[in-house]
């Protein structure tokens, strides 16, 4: 047996490190490259939530295919009728998000606002009968999901338009500078993140 096993936790720890470090510049390009696409897809937030419906669109027909084809791989099982039905349901949904991915949007959004605003009164109800410790940072959650939940849906169908692309947006510009400021730590790992030696034993 080798006797460099068992690994232990610490030196896995420093070798997880040391990858980060030698990738910073690679997170650090990534996540500027995240953080300008989610500006762009701000700026053009209709054009993303359009995109975006049909790359949904096109996924669909992709599993759905891929599930149709699956069902003749397993004819003599109970349930074959059931999985073929369920991927020619994905094409043919899939078709219609891509034939109309505006109205597709439209619809999307407002299922999004209502999931907003009985999220957000669920979530005001529970922590205000409950106050449960820091129950002040869900009841802020609750108010803010409410209010943009009415927001959007005083707003539709023209919210429709643009909402779907603005989350779109918003989430990359949040991944990018996230990838960024780990990238910046990354950077000064072997300083901070450098584990000291221990003596060995006598």
């Amino acid at each position: 047996m080798s006797q460099d096993l068992p690994i232990t936790l610490t030196e896995l720890r420093t070798v997880g490190l040391s990858e980060l470090h030698k990738r910073w510049g690679w997170i650090l390009a990534l996540g500027i490259f995240l953080v300008a696409l989610g500006t762009v897809a701000l700026g053009a937030s209709v054009f993303t939530s359009l995109v975006t419906m049909v790359f949904i669109g096109w996924l669909m027909i992709g599993g759905g295919i891929v599930q149709a084809i699956h069902s003749f791989t397993v004819k003599n099982w109970s349930g074959f009728f059931i999985d073929l039905l369920a991927g020619i349901l994905y094409v043919v949904v899939g078709f219609l998000i891509v034939a109309h991915p505006a109205q597709t949007g439209i619809a999307l959004t407002l299922l999004i606002a209502m999931f907003l605003i009985f999220g957000g009164i669920f979530r005001i109800t529970v922590s205000l009968m409950h106050q449960f410790p820091n129950w002040g940072w869900v009841l802020l959650n609750g108010v803010i999901s409410l209010i943009l939940g009415i927001l959007i849906w005083r707003q539709w169908p023209v919210s429709g338009l643009w909402v779907i692309g603005m989350f779109v947006g918003i989430d990359m510009m949040f991944n990018g500078w996230s990838l960024i400021m780990l990238g910046l730590v990354a950077k000064d790992i072997p300083k901070s993140g450098e584990v000291p030696e221990t003596p060995e034993a006598a």
